[in-house]
This record gives structure tokens, sequence and C-alpha cells, in this order.
């Protein structure tokens, strides 16, 4: 494959992993960073690249592995943003819907990471059950689980009678 073609591949891949990114970071310019970091580790270990059609997955994979390894190691933390900083829809929605806007994108930030991230990666970047799967390692059928369960919690934010998460402590 040429240099210009690997490129243009990549470059149409931005938007999606930037907002992405930004899902994991909750900060612009951390999720730039991420970003950076992503591309650079993928042209520089292109040759275990399997084709055009696994290029997004491995792409998603690469930069969500960065952002774990990152956290753990204390390096970079996600922050919230408040609704005001956050970008406009590309798309200008009435008055009501710039309200429904602003509840969903509050209740995504009140979800877990591990709930928000399958949101985005199948509700909004359209992955399969089986490639989030892949991008997250872990088994399908805990996708499709880990999804009916962020849906009924982002259902119940959105109507107010949300019951907060219980974590296990060990």
């Amino acid at each position: 494959m040429a240099k210009a073609d690997r490129d243009e591949l990549i470059e149409g891949e931005i938007p999606a992993l930037r907002r992405y990114a930004y899902a994991l970071t909750r900060d612009h310019e951390a999720a730039d960073d991420l970003v950076q970091d992503c591309l650079e580790r993928a042209l520089s270990r292109w040759h275990l690249h399997r084709g055009a059609d696994a290029l997004r997955p491995w792409l998603f994979t690469i930069l969500r592995n960065i952002f774990i390894n990152a956290y753990h190691a204390g390096r970079r933390r996600g922050a919230s943003v408040p609704l005001e900083e956050a970008p406009a829809p590309a798309v200008s929605p009435g008055q009501e819907g710039a309200l429904d806007v602003k509840d969903v994108m509050a209740a995504l930030d009140r979800l877990p990471e591990d709930y928000r991230s399958l949101i985005l990666l199948v509700g909004v970047e359209e992955f399969s059950y089986s490639e989030a799967a892949d991008i997250l390692a872990i088994p399908s059928g805990t996708v499709m689980s880990r999804l009916a369960r962020a849906r009924r919690k982002l259902r119940e934010l959105l109507e107010g009678e949300a019951i907060p998460f219980l974590r296990r402590v060990k």
C-alpha cells in the first residue's frame, strides 16, 4: 500500500478517534494527545495491520490500550468538563432539542467509563458487538450484557429515577 493511500485511510478515522478519546478522557487536550499517541503507534507498527477492513477496530484498540496504560500508570486522569465547554453539535437543535442534548451529555457523564465506552462504540461509532468486544478485549456476551445495563442506566438517568451504582470493594 502506498504511503498516500495509508495516510488517507488513517485521516478518515481521526474524527471518530477524537470523539472516542474525548469520551475516555473528558478533556480536549488530553484527547488530542491520546489520538496523536495512537496514530504514532499505528504508523510505527503499520506492518502489524491486517488490511483496510480491520483498520478502524485496530486503531480504536490501540487508542483504548494507550488510555488504559496511561491511566494505570497515573500519568493521565480523566476530568469532567462543564457542559458549557463541550463542543456544540454539528446541527444546531431547537431550544427544546438543546435541553435534550445537555441532558444526554450529563447522563453520559454520570455513567461509569465501561458503560460510556460501549454506548459510544456501538451507538455512536456503529461498531458491531464483536468489533466492540475486540476493541475492549472482553467477550461478546459481556458486551451485550453491559450494553443492556448501560442503556437501562442511561434511561433511568434521563427519566430522573436513577439508582446509584454500587461498587464492590475488594
